[in-house]
């Protein structure tokens, strides 16, 4: 079962890798999307891709379950405590990078928008399987 799980895993060594290079690293650039911090949309990203891929992970348990929503609300749950990890790393771990809490609500707000997207994405798969009785 855990096979069904490597793209998630994956991605959140990916994620862990970003979070922890220094800030520093990354080029500093003055551009119209410098207005609206451009990292939060990277957070809302990263962390909304996460959720993506652990729901595809469930995707047979989540279509077959009348408790579909109990996998989203744990990959989201799951997701954001992931980011909190990452922000409190920052904070306190990796060398030139620091936690913030806005970014762990970007964490989240991303988490809820992966989860979003899946529904969106899978709704004719849904209806294919409608919850059973029980």
């Amino acid at each position: 079962m855990l096979r069904k799980f490597w793209p998630a895993g994956l991605w959140a060594i990916i994620i862990l890798l970003l979070t922890g290079l220094p800030g520093s690293y990354f080029p500093v650039e003055k551009t119209f999307w410098d207005w609206i911090e451009p990292d939060k949309l990277v957070h809302l990203s990263i962390f909304g891709v996460l959720v993506f891929l652990i729901l595809f992970g469930f995707r047979e348990q989540y279509f077959r379950s009348k408790k579909r929503y109990q996998f989203g609300i744990v990959s989201v749950i799951i997701t954001s405590l992931y980011g909190m990890l990452t922000e409190i790393l920052q904070l306190y771990v990796f060398i030139g990078r620091d936690g913030s809490r806005f970014d762990f609500y970007a964490d989240t707000i991303g988490a809820l928008l992966g989860w979003l997207i899946f529904f969106v994405v899978y709704q004719k798969k849904i209806r294919q399987f409608p919850h059973p009785k029980g």
